[in-house]
């Protein structure tokens, strides 16, 4: 049975296989690539066990516009983001355990060294770990525009002083005092 492609809508999804490795269903129009999860784990010598957990999934509006329909389900795939430094986004019908890679994604994630991580990417502690990282680089991106490159940097190695010395609390009293040599 033939499938439609769920990204160019043109295409036909043909057997093949990612880099010789395992096997998927490539179109014929686009070169996006197929695949169950389960053929991954395989080659990744982890048998059938799929490594997916439910995980609360927010949607934005990029992805509620770019939304791609299973091929197989019809139901909307979800869309998981690599990293916090990529704004690509893997597709996954949750139903099925299958996933859907635009051509040259799978060069992307094997540039990212996380050709044998795959199947992580989709659970909720990476999924959480990916929006911590873009939070640390938006407050840092914040702290470095408000105080400037040397001040900013004197203050994270004050920060480090601090957090490891035993008169933190003494100190931080001393220093947030408008003048610490008086008793009023």
């Amino acid at each position: 049975m033939s499938m439609n492609c769920p990204s160019c809508k043109q295409g036909k999804l043909k057997p093949s296989f990612i880099d010789d490795l395992f096997r998927c269903n490539t179109c014929n129009n686009c070169g996006g690539n197929w695949f169950y999860l389960t053929d991954y784990l395989h080659w990744l010598g982890k048998g059938k066990s799929v490594l997916i957990s439910e995980t609360s999934f927010e949607r934005d509006d990029h992805d509620t516009k770019n939304a791609m329909l299973c091929p197989i389900t019809g139901q909307i795939m979800l869309k998981y983001r690599i990293s916090n430094k990529s704004t690509h986004r893997l597709d996954l019908s949750p139903s099925l355990s299958a996933i859907w890679l635009d051509k040259g994604e799978w060069e992307l994630i094997k540039e990212e060294g996380l050709s044998r991580q795959l199947n992580q990417i989709f659970t909720e502690p990476w999924q959480r770990n990916v929006k911590s990282d873009q939070a640390k680089e938006t407050l840092e991106a914040m702290y470095l525009e408000e105080f400037g490159e040397s001040d900013y940097t004197k203050l994270k190695e004050i920060r480090i002083w601090l957090e490891n010395n035993d008169k933190k609390q003494a100190m931080m009293a001393y220093l947030l005092s408008d003048n610490p040599y008086t008793t009023q």
